[in-house]
């Protein structure tokens, strides 16, 4: 028999269960407060997350499971789900389903009814059913199922409130008892019979109308997922990110420029009364200095950056881009999944090694993660788009700013291009190497398209993502700044120690078509990729901190003063993309693969694959010039 009532426990447990993508994460977020992130794809939870909430001086505690298909596992999420359900001592279950795509859900509802009795189900998204001409009946659920049944919306905090209220009606007011379904179904754990029920059941609660005409989503899809359109359309969008975001952030870090810069003399002014000379400015033209640069090059145009990919993923659109791309990582034995790591890696390489959970096989989870740093972050964009204006784009009309971020975010998005091509080639390489193994099967759920929760969508990516990435090249930026005026300062027989590597390091810079100056500029630079540019000005000009050109054509000036060519800005431009992960991400690599091994290898794969394609490059140009 099923009991919903008198409970007397000081604290009622509720475990939220459902398949991916039904909105569990928004109920769970809607009861508690908390702000776990809601991804319209599937796999973004697959850990448990708890929290706890009142209604009307009782206390829940709720645990919000990652999305399952079946208690039967099958993946990481199945395995943590079926273990929680199957070793269930919470007071109720609630089940999410989605209105959407309910006969298929209550496939596992009639699996969890097999193992537990205190079962509620929560049939969610009944505004997206309405409009397509879905009506769902839940007191015929309810008389069917003989557990309680609620239909709602739960992206509305009105709806979020009526869910609480059902619940504590349930738990502890309502005083009937149920007739348990488990009972009238003895083999209700057969596949078969959970096929028939749920055809029967989903014939008897639910009317659909029909529709004469293809639905906005289906429309969407043979654009988006189309033979022909839907690479097409992947690029135009790729494109259309790289350029909104070059017009927004570049005049947004010239104001924060200004900001912390002026703040230097006043910091200096007041630490040197307080502390000694050299300690003042190792402090203040040191650690300030590189810090105030990365922040104010990194924050703005991953203030733009992750808030567009975030509605791109709120939007539904994410699942699309795997579906296209799924058929080239198969050709490279990996996971089709890799495709929405690799996209998160152009925010920033950390977020997308941290990402890669989402993969279930373990090999292609670390192909992903060995190979996520072959994609740039927003971190080498500064040092990229030099390169690019300088040397590729001279005609470039200055006066107009939107079509000059165009033509840039074109010269961009090839650069893009070429990174996602590597990343193809190491997956491959790494397939057929250390790492082999036949591609695994998995299920790609393409969600329905949702209008974009807008606040929810600039709350998620300023705080989960702008500001944890940020903090994370802080940490790293504050004693890279230490070590940079240090070999900037230090002086071995009148000659700086920055200069003394730069000159250990130039032979073997030259065979790279680079010089030993850039290569150790990316070497100081593995805190934080923004300080390239700037640790090579501060050696190219002799300068005793870091320094900030004055424009491009001062810059160009100063680089070709300083021997650079056309196949300079090439090998620049290889190495940009193909070098060492950055601290922050070799960090994050540590803590999600636990290995120094693959965080070594990590480290060297693209190294020695830039080395190997610039020492290339530069023979092809050297034969060239000959002939």
């Amino acid at each position: 028999m099923l009991h919903f009532h008198q409970k007397t426990d000081s604290v009622c447990t509720i475990i939220l269960a459902g398949n991916p993508n039904v909105g569990k994460s928004t109920v769970f977020n809607g009861l508690t407060g908390m702000h776990q992130h809601t991804g319209n794809w599937s796999g973004k939870t697959v850990a448990l997350a708890t929290g706890r909430c009142k209604i009307k001086n009782h206390t829940y505690a709720f645990t919000d499971l990652p999305g399952c298909y079946s208690l039967h596992a099958c993946s990481t999420e199945e395995k943590i789900a079926g273990s929680c359900l199957m070793g269930n001592t919470a007071h109720a279950v609630l089940v999410i389903c989605d209105a959407v795509c309910l006969e298929r859900n209550l496939h596992l509802v009639l699996q969890i009814l097999a193992v537990t009795d205190n079962v509620i189900l929560c049939v969610n998204l009944m505004d997206q059913a309405a409009k397509k001409g879905i009506h769902i009946s839940c007191d015929i659920l309810e008389k069917e199922l003989h557990i309680p049944v609620i239909g709602i919306t739960a992206r509305r905090k009105r709806e979020i409130r009526r869910l609480k209220t059902f619940l504590n009606t349930c738990m502890y007011e309502k005083n009937t008892v149920r007739q348990s379904f488990s009972e009238q179904n003895p083999d209700l754990s057969t596949p078969e019979i959970q096929a028939r029920l749920a055809s029967s059941l989903y014939q008897k609660a639910v009317c659909r109308k029909k529709q004469h005409l293809p639905s906005f989503d289906q429309a969407l899809d043979t654009l988006f997922t189309g033979k022909y359109t839907g690479i097409f359309c992947m690029l135009l969008l790729l494109l259309g990110i790289f350029w909104i975001t070059l017009l927004g952030a570049n005049s947004i870090s010239q104001v924060l420029q200004d900001v912390l810069f002026r703040l230097e003399p006043l910091l200096y002014e007041k630490l040197s009364g307080i502390l000694p000379l050299k300690l003042c400015q190792l402090l203040v033209f040191g650690c300030y200095r590189v810090t105030a640069w990365v922040v104010s090059v990194m924050l703005p145009p991953m203030a733009v950056f992750f808030p567009l990919f975030t509605l791109l993923e709120d939007f539904g659109y994410l699942p699309r881009i795997a579906f296209n791309m799924d058929c080239c990582f198969s050709k490279c034995r990996a996971c089709g999944k890799q495709a929405l790591t690799m996209l998160m890696g152009f925010g920033c390489n950390a977020v997308g090694v941290t990402g890669c959970r989402i993969i279930d096989s373990p090999r292609e989870r670390l192909i992903a993660i060995l190979t996520n740093s072959f994609v740039p972050c927003n971190g080498r964009f500064p040092t990229i788009l030099a390169v690019l204006t300088i040397f590729f784009a001279t005609a470039l009309p200055s006066d107009s700013r939107i079509l000059h971020a165009l033509l840039l975010a074109v010269l961009l998005t090839c650069v893009i291009l070429f990174g996602v091509a590597m990343t193809f080639l190491a997956s491959r390489l790494l397939s057929a190497t250390i790492l082999k193994g036949v591609p695994s099967s998995f299920t790609l759920e393409l969600p329905p398209y949702r209008k974009p929760q807008i606040c929810s969508v600039l709350l998620h990516s300023i705080i989960n993502r702008t500001l944890l990435v940020l903090t994370r090249a802080i940490f790293a930026a504050f004693p890279a700044g230490l070590l940079i005026w240090l070999t900037a300062n230090i002086r071995i027989d009148q000659t700086t120690l920055l200069t003394l590597l730069s000159s250990f390091l130039d032979p073997f810079a030259r065979l790279l078509g680079l010089d030993g100056t850039i290569l150790l500029a990316f070497i100081l630079g593995i805190p934080a990729n923004e300080i390239v540019i700037p640790v090579m000005i501060m050696a190219y000009t002799a300068q005793s901190s870091l320094v900030d050109f004055q424009s491009l054509s001062s810059l160009h000036t100063l680089l070709t003063e300083q021997g650079w060519t056309f196949s300079t800005a090439v090998s620049m431009l290889i190495f940009s993309v193909l070098h060492w992960p950055c601290a922050t991400t070799l960090l994050t690599i540590k803590k999600e693969t636990h290995s120094l091994k693959w965080t070594a290898l990590a480290f060297l794969l693209p190294t020695c694959m830039g080395f190997l394609l610039c020492f290339l490059v530069t023979c092809f140009f050297r034969i060239l010039s000959l002939s």
